[in-house]
């Protein structure tokens, strides 16, 4: 804008800087005449012109080419330069010099851990069930591993490599099927196929007591938070059954209409993930559970229905409390993973196969799954990217159960084949110090020799 009647306004055509300090810099460098030596940039431009006619004999005479350069260097002073500048031209800011060099310095990437691709040992495991809806399986924090095999629950212990009978239930209330340790690592709960629920001492190989008229049919899972056992059955009713007191049963869910096959408690003991023969995964609050079946007080916190088979593989991540990855069967194949706050489904992956478990790795962002038909194998994949980190094969049938050691390190696998395999697939933690030779070949050497 401009007065009326004024001089149009004509912008400067060079920038003065408001500080008296900064350098002052045209816009644009344009050769100061005044200081240019004319002759001088003559003599430079015909120079070369001269010097072609006079090649051959400066060539014939070495002394005259020597002469030439000294008189040249005496008398120009070095000035080879043709234009002048009234002043030098800004240096450019060394923006990107920083950042150039914390990336030349920039610490080596860390090296990919070896993944052994076969089973530290393969053990039989004769009379396993074989049924995807079982949870026959599970590693204490004491470092010893029950499995059972038909009506027998056997002791492993880790550290010495002995292993014992805990107990064979009669064929009326066999097989087993459902094992779970308590936080304690000494107290473990056996599920029966009479719907009764045991629960040993195992550091005195005492039964303290069974659970009963808790459900109707089978309990094929179990899943401890504190002092309070969670069981699910065929019958579909999840229980939270308090085993300090006489009357056991504190609290029911009820959200399944088929059998509940898979039940995992958050790190936090807050949310309880449930899934089922139908199809169905629900997220439940802690505060939700009804102390009265009969008021029908069945809200779940989140019902969610995009696997399409059955969903028994659960894990809840050890570095990050609201997600879960959860696991179908062979009409689904898919590993999901959710947002238990929201009930939203974060991925879902493809896996081209029945999944049978899952477990996260404790010490790095990966998670490993079992699978059945065709592969058999366990598979590591890279969390969040889901890029598969390695495929593990030697299983001939479906690898229905897995277990993790206290350490996070070894993994234990249990198949169709009646054959149990330990995996070195997560490697060794910083903190954790190197068994001795001795006790590490003793493990395995003898587990399980004296079953079949």
């Amino acid at each position: 804008l401009q007065e009326a009647g004024s001089r149009p306004y004509m912008p400067p055509l060079s920038t003065t800087s408001r500080n008296p300090a900064a350098k002052c810099y045209g816009d644009r460098f344009i050769p100061d005449r005044s200081a240019m030596d004319m002759d001088m940039a003559h003599y430079l431009l015909t120079e070369t012109k001269k010097d072609k006619e006079n090649a051959a004999a400066i060539a014939a005479s070495p002394s005259k080419e020597a002469y030439r350069r000294l008189l040249a260097e005496k008398l120009l002073n070095n000035r080879t330069r043709i234009l002048a500048f009234r002043n030098k031209p800004p240096e450019p800011e060394n923006v990107f010099a920083a950042d150039t060099v914390s990336s030349h310095q920039a610490k080596p990437a860390k090296q990919r851990r070896y993944i052994p691709q076969s089973a530290e040992r393969t053990l039989d495991a004769p009379d396993l069930v074989d049924d995807y809806y079982l949870n026959l399986m599970d590693w204490g924090s004491s470092n010893v591993l029950s499995i059972a095999l038909g009506d027998t629950m056997y002791l492993w212990d880790a550290s010495s490599g002995s292993t014992s009978e805990l107990v064979t239930v009669e064929e009326d209330n066999g097989p087993i099927t459902s094992v779970s340790w308590a936080p304690d690592g000494r107290h473990l709960a056996i599920g029966l196929n009479s719907s009764d629920i045991q629960l040993w001492d195992t550091s005195s190989n005492r039964l303290l007591r069974t659970l009963k008229g808790v459900h109707e049919s089978r309990v094929g899972s179990l899943a401890w938070n504190n002092n309070i056992l969670t069981t699910g059955g065929m019958d579909g009713r999840i229980v939270n059954n308090d085993v300090r007191i006489r009357d056991h049963a504190v609290q029911t869910y009820q959200g399944h209409s088929q059998e509940v096959c898979g039940l995992k408690w958050s790190g936090s003991g807050q949310q309880l993930a449930s899934g089922g023969n139908d199809n169905l995964l629900h997220i439940w609050d802690v505060s939700m559970a009804s102390s009265m079946p009969s008021a029908g007080r069945n809200q779940w916190l989140h019902r969610l229905e995009d696997h399409m088979a059955a969903v028994k593989a659960l894990a809840w991540c050890p570095f990050q409390s609201n997600l879960l990855a959860t696991g179908g069967g062979g009409s689904d194949r898919c590993i999901k993973f959710w947002n238990t706050h929201t009930g939203a489904c974060l991925n879902s992956v493809d896996t081209g196969s029945q999944v049978c478990s899952l477990l996260w790795n404790k010490n790095e962002r990966e998670l490993l799954s079992s699978h059945g038909f065709t592969q058999n194998q366990l598979t590591l994949w890279k969390y969040p990217s889901m890029v598969k980190m390695a495929e593990l094969t030697g299983h001939t049938s479906r690898v229905l159960f897995m277990a993790q050691s206290p350490d996070g390190c070894t993994v234990a696998s249990a198949a169709a084949d009646e054959t149990l395999r330990f995996w070195n697939v997560f490697g060794t933690p910083e903190v954790a110090k190197p068994a001795p030779k001795g006790s590490h070949s003793g493990m395995f050497s003898s587990s399980f020799a004296h079953i079949r």
